[in-house]
């Protein structure tokens, strides 16, 4: 096979499969990385490097390579904004966590969001307890917005994007 096209086959190969293997291991945990998440992030780039350009170590090949995940990111980001269905597949639809103050407990299993972090979103909201929450959704982006019953604590999302060491601003 043609070197240049060995390269392209493997790196389709890998992107796709990294596209599925997200998918289904939840993306929604994706916004909220820690530090163990950024290491098997950098871990599975290195693991795949081989895979995508085999014995090619040229900086031809590292182009072609990072150019053919260019070329099908596009084409998949056009694909979800053209396709429905497929968007549906490749993203999940928003998740009601709590409506009129209830928690919906059997959504908080399905996303492994604990009540502990939904407190946290609610109170990162400044709402005074879930009892004040009017609606707060999962986000497809691993967000969690809430809504307050109350007009003026009405803020947007909440990121679980959790900060272990603050910075200290002098």
């Amino acid at each position: 096979m043609n070197p240049i096209l060995d390269v392209v086959v493997r790196s389709l190969c890998v992107y796709l499969f990294m596209m599925v293997a997200i998918r289904v291991f939840g993306k929604n945990q994706l916004s909220q990385l820690n530090a163990g998440d950024i290491v098997l992030l950098l871990l599975i780039s290195n693991a795949v490097q081989n895979a995508m350009v085999g014995q090619d170590t040229s900086l031809q090949g590292g182009i072609i390579a990072a150019l053919v995940l260019f070329v099908a990111n596009f084409i998949v980001k056009r694909l979800m904004f053209s396709n429905k269905s497929f968007k549906s597949f490749m993203e999940a639809d928003p998740v009601i966590l709590v409506k009129d103050g209830k928690v919906d407990e059997k959504a908080l299993d399905d996303v492994k969001i604990t009540y502990d972090e939904l407190e946290e979103a609610v109170r990162e909201h400044g709402v005074d307890g879930i009892k004040n929450v009017k609606l707060s959704i999962l986000e497809v982006d691993g967000n969690i917005s809430v809504i307050s019953e109350d007009e003026k604590d009405k803020q947007t999302h909440y990121s679980r994007i959790k900060r272990k060491n603050k910075r200290k601003y002098h």
